[in-house]
């Protein structure tokens, strides 16, 4: 069985996850660049972080969050969408107020319990655009901070695969502008990526509902164990 991730990943670390009976390679259809951005000021704004380039990139610049509780006044709030986003922080030594599976959710948490607080929100250039829809239409104070800029690669693969697995909705328009979606299992790391496949081919969707890797990797032993 020969499966296709649209991202490079650890080759033994997957193999080992799926068995001997799968065959699969891994290829680049997005590439980011931090952007070089002055650091500021964050007292009295909550922080999202929506990947994990976001992190990196705010960290990469030289923003720094407080996290002392004893300064309500200074304290910032932060809200991530993902558990790989979450590690991230983790790995600087801050934690998370808030964890969200995607965009949609992180934006009716915030609507229902967070309307008095002002976001800033660190991501790359081509950000999804539900946050920035949708808070500021409930008078919430929302800006998006551009710490890294994403390139779409557009590869055109030749091989055939049994499946192609997608990590982002830049990543599938990046695929799909060169290769077919129809007669492929097609994997999903959640709905955000979904939505975005499901304008390019209507096809069978297999989505995470943890949107991590592991449960993809699970999902695609299940789905094809069963057959």
């Amino acid at each position: 069985m020969k499966i296709l991730f649209t991202k490079s990943l650890e080759r033994e670390k997957v193999s080992e996850k799926l068995g001997a009976d799968f065959s699969v390679d891994f290829v680049e259809v997005i590439k980011t660049e931090f952007i070089k951005t002055k650091s500021f000021g964050l007292k009295n704004n909550s922080l999202i972080f929506t990947s994990v380039n976001g992190v990196k990139a705010f960290f990469e610049n030289g923003f720094s969050p407080n996290e002392n509780f004893a300064e309500p006044k200074n304290y910032n709030k932060i809200y991530v969408v993902g558990s790989q986003t979450k590690k991230e922080l983790g790995q600087h030594n801050f934690g998370t107020f808030k964890l969200c599976k995607n965009a949609s959710e992180l934006s009716q948490f915030i609507v229902e319990n967070s309307v008095n607080e002002k976001f800033l929100h660190f991501c790359g250039n081509i950000a999804i655009d539900i946050l920035d829809e949708k808070l500021p239409l409930q008078n919430i104070s929302y800006k998006k901070i551009p710490v890294y800029k994403t390139e779409i690669l557009y590869p055109k693969i030749d091989e055939k695969y049994q499946a192609i697995v997608f990590f982002s909705p830049s990543g599938v328009r990046s695929f799909a502008k060169f290769n077919q979606l129809d007669d492929v299992k097609i994997f999903s790391i959640g709905k955000t990526t979904t939505a975005e496949i499901e304008k390019l081919t209507d096809n069978k969707i297999i989505t995470s509902s943890k949107n991590t890797l592991a449960d993809l990797l699970n999902l695609i032993n299940i789905n094809f164990s069963s057959k």
